[in-house]
């Protein structure tokens, strides 16, 4: 019987530590071991280690370690791609990948591999077990707290003495009051002495009390980083369960690829030109992040403008109505910017790295450490998003230029922040840990990206266009922002100054872009720098078909511009005239002050009838250009140095005097 227990335990101890044999082989050879050594063995005994066996083989799944090769990164979600050299045994058996990301489309997992073997069955589990491992910073910050904690108990403990000594003193002094055979001197000495004591203890009292503050707002800091490194973490993982069938034992290697939810990028844009007859250099950047509970450390990673999260249906057009009493809304309010705060709800303090994006474009923004933002806005109805891990995710829709949001902490994360301090309720650390007030951009390696020559090769599938980057990158689980350069480009452009005075009497120095659909541009926001300086933040919009691309390069103070009425006349046509008209006279006047020609766009506007009974004079145009469809007016004219240039647009609108129209 002694060689078969033997046996047993080698079999059993080779297949649980490398996975290397079978268990159903396990299992044929102990009971051919077993019949060989010892046939009077009990029938009772031989079925439990029969029994044994079996729970063992169904419990004994191959554990198979896993790398993170390549991730492609989608503007919402992403495509991770795993590695793994298995021994496969003969037989059936089940390799169990494990320490995945929780938050992932299970529909998306596949499992490729080559070999003489057959893949029975692909099965996801979540793994509240085994529980990530914590990053090694985060021992050090705990390390650090331990030392912290010790000095606010040594200043508690004599904190707790001078206020023992005190009372002791306050004590003696009325006992000593209440004795009436004491001698004054010896009373005025014993109070002079219990004054001054009062006041030196006092004194060390205010200093040990100011010390503990300290030493209670390090702690803080320290919960604060604590919680702002374990914010990406999770304390569940994912296995996949892989179930083959093989008739030999082989090596064979295995690729994993399933799409993780939490992870997007989003373009940002550094627009830059010396001079209006230089080239604009245009560097082009993406803002990846990721909160997927697993890291991505030094991956080959390709960033992709597809959107797997977007619907793939095509729309169906809907019967359009008419009726009577239909009326037109009004005119929205153009808003280009939008600017704002973001706090939290639960203590009203400002959240850093907040990402804020306009729903259903590639445009965001970041609060910086103050929690403020400013994202430039598209025409049209637009609706803001706003996300940060442990909050709930919030929308906005666009209605004014400032929007000040607060964050409502997720309940979900209410449970996993770390609660570590002296002298405080959990509720409140609770709370203090779940906003992590630091910066949430950051920036991998300014080196690379001002002398290194960048490596990106792009190609362009069919419905999609993908940037793979060479160099290796790594990408934490922590909800940061990290930017990535795509490319660099010198493109040649146009300049060219535009005012519209009507709306606005800035005059932008604007650059044409011709051919511009060949560098695969998504909208977002650039940051504009002019002859070396930072001038302002623009909207890089690519949804126009035009072949041409506008680039505002933000306002030149030197060129004035003025708008202004001259007459204002209304002839209502004598008593019994059934008619009203109304003249508007506007001059519209430019200088140049700089000490260079410029050429000059100038837009207005004449208005356009929508009803017969309105009639629309063009009197005076100074030989603008008229869209008689839009009834937009445009001058294009150089101006030399110093010059002054004035316009004029004159119109008279006549309409009956019994209804209502509104002349601008």
């Amino acid at each position: 019987m002694l060689p078969a227990f033997k046996f047993f335990y080698g079999i059993m101890h080779a297949t649980a530590s490398c996975g290397c044999i079978a268990p159903q082989m396990a299992l044929v050879q102990l009971t051919k071991c077993i019949y060989l050594s010892n046939k009077t063995m009990s029938k009772q005994f031989l079925t439990s280690i029969f029994l044994f066996v079996l729970v063992f083989a169904a419990r004994a799944d191959q554990k198979v370690p896993t790398k993170v090769q390549k991730v492609t990164v989608f503007l919402n979600g992403a495509q991770v791609t795993r590695t793994a050299t298995v021994n496969v045994a003969a037989g059936t058996s089940t390799l169990r990948f494990e320490g995945i990301s929780p938050d992932i489309d299970v529909q998306s997992i596949q499992v490729k591999s080559a070999g003489d073997f057959t893949i029975l069955s692909v099965k996801h589990e979540l793994d509240f077990l085994n529980q990530q491992t914590r990053q090694k910073r985060v021992e050090e910050l705990l390390a650090q707290q331990a030392q912290l904690r010790q000095k606010i108990q040594l200043q508690n403990s004599t904190l707790a003495i001078y206020k023992e000594e005190e009372n002791m003193l306050i004590k003696n002094q009325v006992v000593s009051g209440q004795n009436s055979n004491l001698d004054v001197v010896k009373l005025k000495q014993a109070l002079d002495f219990q004054t001054a004591r009062l006041t030196e203890i006092r004194k060390k009292e205010i200093i040990v009390n100011n010390a503990i503050a300290q030493l209670d707002a390090e702690m803080q800091k320290y919960n604060k980083q604590i919680s702002d490194v374990n914010k990406g973490n999770t304390r569940a993982t994912s296995n996949v369960l892989v179930t083959i069938s093989s008739k030999a034992a082989l090596n064979s290697v295995f690729t994993l690829t399933y799409v993780a939810r939490n992870a997007s990028w989003f373009p940002t844009y550094d627009i830059r030109a010396k001079n209006i007859n230089s080239l604009i250099t245009v560097a082009y950047k993406a803002n990846v992040s990721q909160q997927c509970g697993e890291d991505w450390s030094n991956i080959k990673l390709t960033l992709s403008t597809g959107n797997p999260t977007a619907s793939g249906s095509k729309p169906e057009l809907q019967p359009y109505y008419l009726n009577l009493g239909m009326v037109y809304a009004g005119q929205a309010l153009s808003i280009t910017n939008v600017t704002g705060v973001i706090t939290g709800v639960d203590d009203g303090k400002a959240l850093a790295g907040v990402t804020v994006k306009v729903k259903g474009t590639s445009i965001g923004a970041v609060t910086d450490a103050n929690g403020r933002y400013s994202i430039q806005i598209p025409q049209g109805g637009q609706y803001l998003e706003y996300s940060y891990i442990g909050y709930e995710v919030v929308e906005r829709f666009v209605t004014l230029p400032v929007i000040n949001v607060s964050l409502k902490p997720a309940t979900e994360y209410l449970n996993d922040v770390v609660v570590i301090g002296y002298g405080r309720s959990n509720n409140q650390y609770k709370k203090e840990n779940l906003a992590a007030r630091t910066p949430g951009l950051m920036l991998r390696g300014t080196s690379s990206i001002s002398t290194n020559p960048l490596v990106v090769q792009k190609s362009e599938n069919q419905t999609n266009v993908e940037f793979t980057i060479a160099n290796p990158y790594s990408i934490p689980s922590d909800g940061k922002q990290y930017l990535v350069e795509i490319n660099q480009l010198n493109i040649p452009a146009e300049y060219e100054y535009y005012t519209a005075p009507k709306l606005s009497t800035d005059v932008f120095l604007t650059a044409k872009l011709t051919n511009w659909n060949q560098y695969n541009f998504l909208s977002g926001e650039a940051n504009l720098f002019f002859e070396g300086t930072f001038i302002g933040k623009s909207l890089l919009n690519t949804s126009s078909t035009a072949d041409t691309l506008n680039l505002s390069l933000g306002t030149d103070k030197n060129i004035i511009v003025t708008r202004t009425l001259q007459k204002d006349l209304k002839d209502r046509g004598g008593l019994l005239g059934s008619n009203r008209k109304e003249t508007r006279d506007w001059l519209i006047s430019v200088k140049n002050r700089k000490a260079q020609q410029v050429k000059l766009l100038v837009e207005d506007q004449l208005p356009v009838a929508q009803n017969s009974a309105i009639e629309v004079e063009t009197q005076e145009a100074s030989g603008a250009k008229v869209d008689a469809i839009t009834g937009k007016t445009s001058w294009a004219f150089d101006l030399k140095p110093l010059d002054e240039k004035k316009l004029r647009l004159k119109y008279q609108v006549k309409y009956p005097k019994n209804q209502n129209v509104i002349v601008q």
